[in-house]
């Protein structure tokens, strides 16, 4: 496929992803590609190749003589990337970002006391590193510096737990900390108490004390649900 082909299923497919994960078409609601492909001005092997993807999030299924409908919202796979950038930018937004930050919380805090008995030296200084550098960019409105320092944070501490199935969610932590920049759920300026927490965070690792680890990542959730009672109510 060439750049614009791929330009062209990327539009396509986002455009779609919106609108079913935002409600535009209901469950057992049908998409007519015949539409599709008019509406885009592209041809019927693009439309299908982002049918099969919405496909393999589960949001369609496709079947003889009745065509591509929605499936019920309980079966889409909501850890998909996509998926979630999708639903945040929909009308959702605030239940969305809050079942996101509740699985956060359950999960991360105990990642966190994992990487302090796991942690490589090279992932301890990583975590120093990024801690250090959400430290810098956090005055002074550097909302795109500071989240992608906190994006590689949350990913070193997933990857460090010595978890695969902790370490896979490092895309949807990821969607979360980006959809909450973008859409502006968050302060101009990172709360300083956050901030602070994922440089001791960072230290409990280096200091392989897993109950305190554990214990500082579990304040970060708690202060994030918190932000979003403010912001995302």
């Amino acid at each position: 496929m060439t750049t614009e082909g791929r330009g062209l299923h990327t539009h396509v497919l986002d455009t779609l992803g919106l609108a079913i994960t935002g409600g535009e078409y209901p469950e057992g609601g049908v998409v007519r590609t015949d539409e599709v492909a008019r509406r885009f001005d592209v041809s019927r092997t693009v439309v299908r190749e982002v049918v099969r993807v919405l496909e393999s999030m589960h949001l369609v299924q496709s079947r003889r003589r009745v065509g591509v409908t929605v499936r019920p919202a309980r079966e889409w796979n909501v850890y998909d990337p996509r998926v979630i950038r999708w639903r945040l930018a929909g009308n959702d937004r605030p239940r969305q970002l809050r079942s996101l930050t509740v699985l956060r919380s359950a999960i991360e805090p105990v990642a966190a006391g994992l990487a302090a008995l796991h942690a490589t030296p090279e992932q301890c200084v990583a975590l120093t590193e990024q801690a250090l550098g959400m430290v810098a960019t956090s005055r002074g409105h550097q909302l795109e510096g500071y989240l992608r320092h906190d994006i590689a944070f949350h990913r070193v501490v997933l990857d460090a737990s010595g978890n695969e199935m902790f370490a896979r969610l490092g895309d949807v932590v990821a969607e979360v900390l980006t959809g909450r920049t973008r859409h502006e759920v968050m302060f101009h300026d990172p709360d300083p108490a956050a901030v602070t927490l994922h440089v001791r965070v960072a230290e409990a690792v280096r200091e392989r004390d897993a109950a305190r680890a554990e214990e500082l990542t579990r304040e970060i959730a708690v202060g994030a649900l918190q932000e979003l009672d403010v912001l995302a109510p």
